[in-house]
């Protein structure tokens, strides 16, 4: 279990030379598991590249973060596989689905390693979100939003410290926005998770306690 996750003057390599004003680069910050944290950026402030850190996909960066006062550049490729699996999970902006997979195969994929819901929840949350009509679909025949809204359910199938979301409802409308806002917290109440929600100016209808501009 992750506790809390630490930035130590962080900043992507590209920025170390002229690095925009920002309440995340360059600064001390603490992210708490149980929190809701909202990451407010431009398009180019590096929003994607902060996910990507965090989740140990890429460190192309300076300064320091860790999980609970280690530094994650020390951990080894086989402890990061378990992190991913049991404590840390993230909503890729470019969502990473296999195209050629259905609905179902693309969410147990993810289930089949954490055996983390029943078949019967997965089709519920599905029937939320309004796509159980798709289940036996290719993932890359379906709209954007409703891939998306696919990503999210898998996302959802594993243990969670901490939530990444890379613009989560960038590709829905309002309505339902509000339902994927309503799954999220609920499954982060649930586990005690962070919620980590990056936006570009729509951002995910949460209670956020700490809102940072990036």
């Amino acid at each position: 279990m992750i506790q809390r996750i630490g930035l130590e003057g962080v900043v992507p390599q590209v920025f170390t030379e002229g690095c925009p004003c920002s309440e995340v680069w360059h600064q001390s910050l603490t992210l708490e598991r149980g929190q809701l944290y909202l990451i407010e950026a431009t398009s180019g402030a590096g929003k994607s590249s902060l996910c990507s850190y965090l989740y140990g996909h890429r460190s192309d960066y300076t300064g320091r973060i860790t999980f609970d006062g280690e530094d994650i550049r020390e951990i080894k490729p086989e402890r990061w596989s378990t992190i991913r699996r049991e404590s840390i999970g993230l909503l890729f902006q470019e969502l990473k689905l296999f195209d050629n997979l259905s609905v179902w195969e693309n969410i147990q994929i993810k289930n089949q390693l954490t055996q983390q819901h029943s078949p019967e929840e997965i089709v519920r949350l599905l029937t939320l979100l309004g796509i159980s009509d798709k289940i036996d679909q290719p993932a890359g025949k379906l709209s954007l939003g409703q891939q998306q809204r696919v990503a999210l359910v898998r996302l959802l199938m594993q243990p969670l410290d901490f939530i990444l979301l890379d613009e989560p409802i960038s590709h829905l409308d309002d309505a339902n926005g509000a339902i994927v806002a309503e799954l999220i917290i609920a499954e982060a109440h649930r586990q005690g998770a962070a919620i980590v929600c990056t936006s570009v100016g729509k951002a995910l209808p949460l209670p956020y306690q700490h809102i940072y501009q990036l």
